[in-house]
């Protein structure tokens, strides 16, 4: 490795370092305002994560993932406003119900393939939004407001709600990027990324391609209910329309993959960060704030397949976060047989 590309990789990793722990102590650093931005960068970030696994590397394009943000949306309110429990346990309570409904689910699209898996998840979703519609105890089509009590129940006083609202998102986000970190590095990991690479190849050196699928398909469930319940408690309300929304939770979180870099783990964080600066610049502009995302990831996508990241990427030799096993010096290129 030359010496500009090591000095420039050592500082992004100090830099990223940096941020984890600014963003560790957000509520004491921050105002309100940015620590509910903060809470709301986590969440979406905790969907990238799990869209760019399934995607990335597991072969899954899905557009139906927002159906277990609704559910885990509903799931916790269920637990939490309409049978009494308390509201901490109600956030894995609605990844449990998540993972349940991902079963059947599996089951069904997994005789898709390609385009028809895609359209299977999306027809899946919208069904369960439907569904959500028609449970009156959750304020129908209308949706409900999340009750006082529980907010209270994570603070009394707003900046310690908020707070505390915050570390569930950022402990989420954590876990959710350590379990795909030692998953990419284990040695289903390994074949996920073979995968990645070239799927007839990793299925010709032995890679079990349907177990890959279910483990990832399965393993992400749980994190989307979790991010929509803590999703409902940002916004304090549950709602068909809102809670399963394709728009904020599938669309939006597409663009960040694509832009960022799909199959890689750096490629959700780079895509998120853009995502939420673009959107403060172009808030303002109304309908032409789609146009020129859209026209964003067009740009990036010709450029470079693999995203942002993938430009970054040709000045390095080495990721950012290393998760690819190196060989042993003995099997390098070049080394002397013995």
């Amino acid at each position: 490795m030359n010496s500009m590309p090591k000095l420039i990789l050592t500082g992004a990793r100090v830099a990223f370092a940096a941020a984890i722990v600014a963003t560790a102590a957000a509520p004491f650093l921050f105002s309100a305002n940015h620590v509910v931005l903060l809470t709301e960068f986590m969440s979406m970030l905790v969907l990238a994560i799990m869209w760019n696994l399934l995607a990335g590397y597991a072969d899954i394009v899905t557009v139906g993932q927002h159906a277990y943000v609704g559910v885990g949306a509903y799931a916790f309110f269920g637990f939490a406003a309409l049978w009494g429990l308390n509201p901490y346990l109600s956030i894995p309570l609605a990844g449990g119900v998540a993972l349940v409904i991902a079963v059947p689910t599996m089951l069904l699209v997994f005789r898709l393939r390609t385009a028809y898996l895609a359209i299977g998840t999306w027809v899946i979703a919208e069904l369960l939004m439907l569904a959500a519609g028609k449970l009156s105890a959750w304020g129908g089509g209308s949706g409900t407001s999340v009750p006082i009590s529980i907010v209270l129940s994570f603070g009394r006083v707003r900046a310690d709600r908020l707070a505390a609202i915050y570390w569930l998102a950022f402990g989420l986000t954590a876990v959710a990027m350590l379990a795909t970190y030692f998953l990419l590095r284990s040695r289903i990991g390994v074949g996920l990324t073979a995968m990645r690479d070239n799927e007839e190849g990793a299925a010709a050196i032995g890679v079990n391609i349907t177990h890959a699928r279910i483990l990832c398909f399965l393993g992400t469930a749980p994190f989307l209910g979790m991010a929509g319940a803590i999703i409902t408690l940002q916004k304090l309300r549950v709602a068909p329309p809102a809670s399963f929304s394709i728009i904020d939770w599938t669309v939006f979180i597409i663009f960040n993959v694509v832009i960022g870099g799909i199959g890689s783990f750096e490629g959700p964080i780079i895509g998120t960060i853009i995502y939420f600066v673009l959107r403060q610049y172009l808030s303002g502009l109304g309908a032409w704030n789609l146009i020129l995302l859209g026209s964003f990831s067009i740009v990036v996508i010709l450029i470079e397949k693999r995203g942002l990241w993938g430009l970054v990427r040709r000045l390095l030799s080495d990721d950012l976060i290393p998760i690819a096993h190196k060989p042993s010096a003995k099997f390098a290129p070049g080394a002397k047989a013995e």
